[in-house]
């Protein structure tokens, strides 16, 4: 069924606001999703704080025209949903993490990353980007290897000296 143009106007006023609004935004193609393996995305999406809107190609494009960014967008083939949020990896890492489990359900196919259109490969390395928490974890345990390491010396000397 077609869509009206004032329905086609709310739809493209909708995808701006969210364009608007979100930090990170991620093209998902999902082409065997049924409702309730999308149930279960949306789900995990929420409970991550990204949302998932699905629309028409050509409203996305209408409403990402003229917002300025770089470089050229992703090829949009097949069925196409975005996916969004305020963290800049939780919307990539998320839908990466739900690609895994779900066996080509869904599948990234670009997105818009720090003002700028990111092919499929692109975003495939910022969705493999660890979380914060284990970011500080690699860290403190990069600083802490050499501490280890000469404490684990001063040990050994003390006891050959004990012996």
């Amino acid at each position: 069924m077609a869509l009206t143009k004032d329905k086609k106007v709310s739809v493209v006023e909708a995808f701006k606001g969210i364009v608007d609004s979100a930090d990170t935004l991620v093209f998902v193609q999902f082409d065997k999703l049924t409702v309730k393996d999308a149930n279960m995305l949306r789900r995990k999406l929420r409970a991550s704080g990204v949302g998932y809107k699905v629309g028409k190609k050509t409203l996305m494009k209408r409403a990402l025209a003229g917002k300025g960014y770089t470089g050229d967008i992703p090829e949009l083939t097949g069925e196409v949903a975005i996916a969004y949020g305020k963290d800049a990896l939780a919307p990539a890492r998320e839908i990466y993490e739900f690609q895994k489990s779900s066996k080509d359900l869904v599948k990234i196919i670009g997105g818009i990353f720090e003002g700028s259109y990111k092919n499929q490969a692109e975003m495939m390395t910022i969705a493999t980007i660890p979380p914060l928490h284990v970011l500080r974890g690699m860290f403190v345990n990069i600083i802490n290897s050499p501490l280890q390491r000469m404490v684990i010396a001063l040990d050994q000397i003390a006891q050959k000296k004990e012996a």
